[in-house]
């Protein structure tokens, strides 16, 4: 059983060396955000659940992107794995192209539909004063950020082409110089630092933005000067036309990973939502929770994300057998990462809120919140393995099945009904549709163990210019 579960050396430094990158990245970006979070705290709990408000809408956009973009980086790893450039090199096309459309459709969404989302958020108990301002300063935000989604969207489709080709290291370095970016300016727009005006929660959206903007010049100049350890860039541009096969077989395959992201941020949001009727004291109390708890989740992610690149680069390779064994060693790893990180949040789950300006009841609350997601962190752990394991193998709708349509299916129900048929405290609440998803870890670990999963999706002819 022990050499099922744990690799040698070798194993581990292979992991690693995707895994850190991405862990490191993703652990500057939550901090940063976590010091931003607390930074616009300071102002009012209005102004930081507003900003909670528009980033939740944002959450939305944003993973619509990384669904968007994880059809063909399903087969971007695999023709990575086979050796073949020129596979690559169709699959960054046809993010382009995908990516151009989703931008698009984004902006116009949230120009026109952003006050009506961010009302949604304010159905709860409060101070009608409080839910004005919470209004405003989630707009003043939403406002800015939109023209942050260009160089956000530009940055994901390098960036994820990059993490295919096991080119991890740059993606993290431009990910750092961004947060830190963010992370000065912040202090000085949001108050006001060096003579300029204090800007409150636009100041926080301008630096957010201005960051974004480095991190896509340093991914994007980095690439086209690299073209030599960048094989696919070359020539990116100068052929629109993409092979029909390839095309077919992409959307086959990655229309239900794009709507599964759409789907489950989407349910993600309306779980908020239902939350946020218990009044305002529920939304500053969960935006700090999920802040901190995005934080802590930064370790199990990333090696998820790395189950996903590993096993379908294994995958294309034919070596069947190898991949299980990869993949078991892999999900063990990272059940092991969430207890651990799970353990430490509930541990000191009672001094994190204390960095607030807030309320006692607001700090009471989001500790509550922060020992139930501590708890349960090794099972969401294993559940996002399982779905990257699932991922890599092609299977989208089994992973679209497996995630979203669970959550509007059970999670989505379950919180409409608790909220809205009971008088629960939110408490109770919260550990219930966290706990509903036992059942998606008995179906994952069924779906793992049966090995529907173990496919070889790329062929000769897709491989061709």
């Amino acid at each position: 059983m022990f050499k099922k579960l744990i690799g040698d050396r070798q194993f581990y430094k292979t992991v690693l060396v995707i895994a850190v990158p991405i862990m490191i990245q993703n652990g500057i970006t939550n901090f940063v955000a976590l010091l931003d979070n607390i930074m616009v705290g300071q102002i009012g709990t209005e102004q930081m659940s507003g900003t909670a408000i528009a980033n939740q809408i944002l959450f939305v956009f944003n993973l619509c992107v990384f669904g968007t973009l994880s059809g063909p980086g399903i087969y971007g790893a695999q023709f990575f794995g086979k050796g073949s450039s020129e596979g690559v090199r169709q699959t960054f096309r046809f993010k382009l192209i995908v990516s151009l459309m989703v931008l698009t459709l984004g902006i116009l969404v949230l120009t026109v539909l952003g006050k009506k989302l961010v009302l949604s958020y304010l159905t709860g108990s409060g101070d009608e004063g409080d839910k004005a301002l919470t209004l405003q300063s989630g707009l003043d935000y939403l406002n800015i950020m939109i023209i942050g989604l260009v160089p956000f969207v530009v940055t994901q489709m390098y960036s994820s082409t990059l993490r295919e080709t096991n080119h991890t290291v740059l993606p993290m370095l431009a990910g750092m110089a961004a947060v830190l970016t963010n992370l000065v300016l912040d202090w000085v727009l949001i108050f006001g630092r060096f003579g300029l005006p204090e800007m409150g929660v636009k100041g926080a959206a301008i630096a957010t933005v201005i960051a974004r903007f480095i991190e896509c010049i340093i991914v994007v100049a980095w690439t086209h000067a690299n073209s030599g350890k960048n094989e696919f860039i070359k020539g990116a541009y100068g052929r629109v036309k993409l092979p029909r096969e390839l095309v077919k077989s992409i959307i086959i395959s990655g229309l239900p990973l794009a709507l599964n992201e759409a789907m489950w941020s989407g349910g993600m949001a309306v779980l908020n939502q239902c939350y946020s009727r218990r009044g305002l004291e529920v939304v500053a109390a969960s935006n700090i929770s999920s802040t901190i708890s995005n934080l802590f989740n930064v370790v199990f992610i990333a090696l998820g994300s790395s189950v996903g690149i590993i096993v379908g680069q294994i995958l294309g390779s034919g070596d069947m057998k190898r991949a299980k064994d990869t993949d078991t060693k892999l999900i063990a790893v990272t059940v092991a990462s969430g207890a651990l990180m799970g353990g430490i949040m509930a541990a000191f789950s009672g001094v994190f809120p204390s960095f607030y300006n807030t309320t006692e009841d607001v700090r009471g609350l989001a500790s509550v919140l922060l020992v139930i997601s501590g708890c349960v962190m090794p099972m969401h752990a294993f559940i996002h393995a399982s779905y990257f394991t699932l991922r890599s193998g092609g299977r989208t709708l089994v992973t679209f099945l497996f995630d979203s349509v669970y959550m509007w299916a059970v999670t989505v129900p379950l919180a409409l009904v608790l909220v809205t048929f009971t008088d629960w405290d939110i408490r109770t609440v919260y550990l219930c549709c966290q706990l509903i998803d036992i059942v998606k870890l008995i179906i994952g670990f069924i779906l793992i163990k049966k090995g529907v999963w173990l496919r070889n999706i790329v062929s000769e002819e897709k491989a061709q210019a």
